[in-house]
């Protein structure tokens, strides 16, 4: 029987999900079921990894009835992930030896799992960080994988004695989850995703010796490394075996799911905060703004970088119109009430509700309204707050393509609030750029598919990009004059609000 399918699965930081896409690039089914998140200490946050397979699994099944396709009809299948979360197993039995640690944004309130924050500040002390930063592109933080795998090991009793006898195994959850549909037989994970464990050299390929001795974790544990692209193994269903050929980390998926190919290439994933990505080529670029260099895929014996820079408060920022402040009663409203101010808005937010990130790097930041008269409405914060998303985007890309020296060529969005079109002309607006909202919308997990789907000989690369089909695409119209003035006056906001806190 001919292939005509391929399945990508969607493990995220709150459920798990299955999505089929035919050899047309349409989703023919989406299935969806969230998991539990565990609190056990404050601060604390953890996920229990069997049951995100067990809910991964019946997301599966659930998606094949829903499309009633058989499993000789799958190509391949594709992952991608929540990085950064981290999973310690027996080998020998399959089971964890303790929940997963959370992915930690120390400026999100939801993931603030600190726990690691010392064993941070110790590898500071022995002067690692300029060399962390050279050999993985990361800055030394405990929103890593790498204090993690340490804690575990350290507060697990026993564990680092298992450790060393080669019975413990480490992963990111795609590697968890590969390692559970093979069987056991396959213990690997792709480059996106080993370049977010603070353990390895993104530009010579390999578990770095210095880091990984440092935190007294055996090399046995470490998973192996391979493409993006690539045949990892398979998953037998119904006795046939179906090839898993595709992994990478959320975002990273996200950028090939844009189709960002080329060098200056950018995506923005507009959610609770914003996640942005330029592709670097085969070129290794490093910031000098406080950005990370990550690896973005690996695929047809080359590797590609990617520069990262992250907005902590987007998305969040319209959940406080709506939750704290009761102006809104839904996101959606949001751009109503905007495009009643139809002059130029002279009142300007800053959401630092806990700090500043790149450029500026000021945790003592709070946030602030600013250009209030008696004229002010609710109308003007609601659209002073939406612009403050596309401000801040701009402030990342604007020393992305400083540390890269790469122009941008356009912006690609997603995420929730790039179905607002107000955003999006004002963010065309305010970058002089081109903004693209693509027809599909779940680039994620299209990216995952595209990966499995290259390597399987289902689509080819050229065929992604020709077939790439744009929702609406926002061209800039402010003059050079008002685009400067109005970001002017948004840097002259943000510095009025930095170092607030005592």
């Amino acid at each position: 029987m001919t292939h005509k399918y391929i399945i990508a699965l969607d493990q995220g930081t709150t459920s798990c999900r299955t999505v089929i896409i035919n050899n047309e690039e349409k989703i023919v089914a989406k299935v969806q079921q969230e998991f539990q998140q565990l609190f056990p200490q404050s601060g604390w946050v953890e996920h229990d990894a069997t049951e995100i397979l067990q809910t991964q699994l019946y997301t599966l099944q659930k998606a094949i009835q829903q499309a009633k396709i058989s499993p000789s009809e799958i190509a391949g299948i594709g992952i991608t992930n929540q990085r950064e979360t981290t999973v310690v197993w027996n080998k020998n039995t399959g089971k964890p030896i303790y929940n997963a640690i959370v992915w930690q944004d120390k400026y999100a309130i939801v993931w603030q799992d600190k726990r690691t924050a010392n064993i941070c500040e110790q590898l500071k002390e022995t002067g690692l960080e300029n060399y962390v930063r050279k050999t993985t592109g990361l800055v030394i933080d405990s929103y890593f994988s790498a204090t993690k795998i340490n804690w575990i090991l350290t507060h697990v009793e026993g564990a680092q004695e298992e450790a060393e006898k080669g019975n413990l195994l480490f992963g990111t959850i795609d590697t968890w989850l590969l390692w559970n549909l093979t069987n056991g037989k396959v213990h690997a994970t792709d480059y996106s995703n080993a370049s977010r464990t603070m353990l390895y050299d993104i530009k010579n390929l390999c578990w770095d010796k210095t880091l990984v001795n440092e935190l007294n974790i055996p090399f046995s544990m470490l998973p192996e490394v391979k493409p993006s692209s690539f045949h990892f193994g398979n998953y037998e269903l119904d006795g046939i075996q179906i090839p898993i050929a595709g992994i990478a980390g959320d975002q990273q998926s996200a950028l090939f799911g844009q189709a960002c190919f080329k060098k200056g290439e950018a995506k923005n994933t507009y959610g609770t905060g914003c996640f942005m990505l330029m592709n670097t080529g085969e070129n290794l670029e490093y910031s000098e703004n406080g950005l990370i260099s990550t690896i973005a895929w690996g695929i047809n014996d080359k590797v590609y970088y990617a520069l990262e820079g992250s907005v902590f408060v987007a998305g969040s920022a319209i959940q406080w119109l709506r939750d704290g402040l009761q102006i809104i009663n839904s996101a959606e409203e949001s751009e109503l009430f905007a495009e009643q101010v139809t002059d130029e808005n002279p009142v300007y937010v800053v959401p630092a509700f806990a700090g500043l990130g790149a450029p500026y790097w000021d945790m003592y930041a709070r946030g602030a309204v600013f250009g209030l008269t008696r004229d002010t409405g609710k109308n003007h914060l609601i659209k002073a707050t939406l612009q403050s998303l596309a401000y801040q985007t701009k402030d990342i890309l604007d020393v992305m393509q400083k540390d890269s020296l790469l122009p941008l060529s356009s912006l690609k969005v997603d995420g929730g609030a790039c179905a607002n079109n107000l955003l999006m002309q004002f963010q065309a607006d305010i970058l002089n750029v081109t903004v693209e909202r693509p027809e599909e919308i779940e680039t994620t997990v299209m990216g995952a598919a595209y990966l499995a789907g290259i390597c399987v000989g289902f689509w080819k690369q050229d065929d992604i990009i020709n077939r790439r089909k744009i929702d609406q695409q926002f061209i800039p119209s402010f003059t050079k004059e008002k685009r400067e003035r109005l970001y002017k006056k948004w840097q002259k906001a943000v510095e009025r609000t930095k170092d607030w806190v005592d």
